[in-house]
C-alpha cells in the first residue's frame, strides 16, 4: 500500500528577537553598550583637585568612567577622572596640576591628558611618553580652561567638553582612539555577576594619609560602593550625587618622597603588585603588572587570569604599600 503522506506540520516562524546592543560595542572604560561613534572617541583624562576645600566644591565629578585616586604631596590626594565621551560634560572641576604617574595612568587609555600646571617631572614624562595634553599654562589654556570666581583660588578652574575638545582640535590632535595604545587593563562580565568569594567585604577604608581618608560603603540597592572623604558623603556638586561606583580596585604601589617639595613617587613602569577587587559586596585578591613604553597596564584574578569586572564606573585606589595595614574592612 502506498504509505500515507504526512499533512506537513505549519510552524509560526518566530519574530527574530531584536537585539537591544545591536550596532553598539562594550566600552573598554565601563564595559557598557555604546554607539560604535562614541567607542572610537579618544578619551580625555583630567586631573581632579581633591584638597578639602575643593572636595567640598567639586563638579562633574559624578560623570567620570574611571576615577583614579593616589596621592600628591603633603598627605593630599589627587584624582584622574577618565571619560569616554566628554560630550556631555558642562562643567568639570576644579582642575589641578599634573603629576608624573598621573600622566603614566592617562596613557594606559590613550587619553587626552588635560591639567593646570605641572610638575617637572611631569613635564619630562609628558615628553617621555609622547601625551598629547591640555596645559592650562600653555597657549592652549585660556581655549580649555576657565576661573570660577566665586571659588577661592588655586582651587577655582574648570572645563568643559566643549572646550576641551576645541583645545584637541585647536593642537591637531588625533580625535581616534588607537587600540593598540589601550592597555588591558580587565574584562568584562556579559551581566552584573558576583564573585566567587567568601570575603563579604561591604565597607573599606583607605587612609592614604592623616589629612585624607577614602571609605566605600557598600548599597544594597543600587548595588554600588559609595564613596566618602574628609567624614561625608563624597559629592559632585553640579548635581548634589554621591560618587558611586560598580567596581573597586586596590592597587598596591610602593611610593616614595622624591625631593624637599614632598613630591610623590609611585613605583609603577616595569613593576608588578598586588591589591584587591571588590564587586557588590564581595573582594577577592588580585595582581596587577605594568608597563608603560608598550602599554601593558593589567589586572589578574588569582588564578592567573585577566581580572573580570562588572559592567559600571571604577575606582581605582593606587595606595601605598607602606599603608597596606592601616586598610579597615569593617565598619568601625
Amino acid at each position: 500500500a502506498p504509505e500515507a503522506t504526512q499533512a506537513p506540520v505549519v510552524t509560526a516562524t518566530p519574530e527574530p528577537t531584536k537585539d537591544p546592543h545591536e550596532g553598539m560595542v562594550r566600552s573598554n572604560l565601563t564595559g557598557e553598550y555604546i554607539t560604535e561613534k562614541v567607542a572610537e572617541k579618544r578619551p580625555y583624562a583630567v586631573i581632579i583637585n581633591n584638597i578639602e576645600y575643593a572636595n567640598a566644591n567639586q563638579q562633574g565629578t559624578s560623570q567620570i568612567d574611571v576615577l583614579y585616586e593616589a596621592l600628591a604631596e603633603g598627605g593630599i590626594t589627587r584624582m584622574l577622572g577618565v571619560i569616554q565621551d566628554v560630550d556631555k560634560i558642562k562643567k568639570l572641576g576644579s582642575v589641578r596640576s599634573a603629576r608624573h604617574y598621573f600622566v603614566s595612568f592617562a596613557s594606559e587609555w590613550d587619553a587626552i591628558f588635560c591639567h593646570f600646571g605641572q610638575t617637572k617631572y611631569a613635564i619630562s614624562k609628558i615628553e617621555e611618553l609622547g601625551i598629547n595634553n591640555l596645559s592650562g599654562l600653555s597657549a592652549v589654556g585660556p581655549v580649555v580652561y576657565a576661573r570660577d570666581y566665586s571659588y577661592k583660588a588655586p582651587h577655582n578652574v574648570f572645563t568643559t567638553g566643549k572646550k576641551m575638545k576645541k583645545g584637541a582640535k585647536k593642537l591637531g590632535y588625533r580625535t581616534k582612539v588607537k587600540s593598540d595604545n589601550v592597555a588591558e587593563h580587565f574584562t568584562f562580565y556579559e551581566e552584573d555577576t558576583d564573585l566567587d568569594s567568601t570575603d563579604d567585604t561591604t565597607y573599606i577604608k583607605l587612609p592614604f594619609s592623616d589629612y585624607s581618608t577614602c571609605y566605600l560603603k557598600y548599597d544594597e540597592k543600587s548595588k554600588t560602593y559609595k564613596k566618602y572623604e574628609y567624614g561625608k558623603k563624597h559629592k559632585d556638586h553640579k548635581n548634589n550625587k554621591q560618587l558611586a561606583f560598580k567596581n573597586v580596585i586596590v592597587q598596591l604601589v610602593k611610593e616614595k618622597n622624591i625631593d624637599k617639595n614632598g613630591y610623590q613617587h609611585l613605583f609603577l613602569h616595569k613593576r608588578k603588585g598586588e591589591g584587591y577587587y571588590l564587586t557588590n559586596g564581595k573582594r577577592v585578591k588580585i595582581t596587577w603588572r605594568k608597563s608603560e613604553a608598550d602599554h601593558k597596564m593589567t589586572y589578574y584574578d588569582e588564578s592567573g587570569n585577566v581580572l573580570t569586572i562588572n559592567p559600571g564606573k571604577t575606582y581605582i585606589a593606587a595606595y601605598p604599600t607602606s599603608r597596606k595595614k592601616l586598610i579597615s574592612l569593617k565598619e568601625k
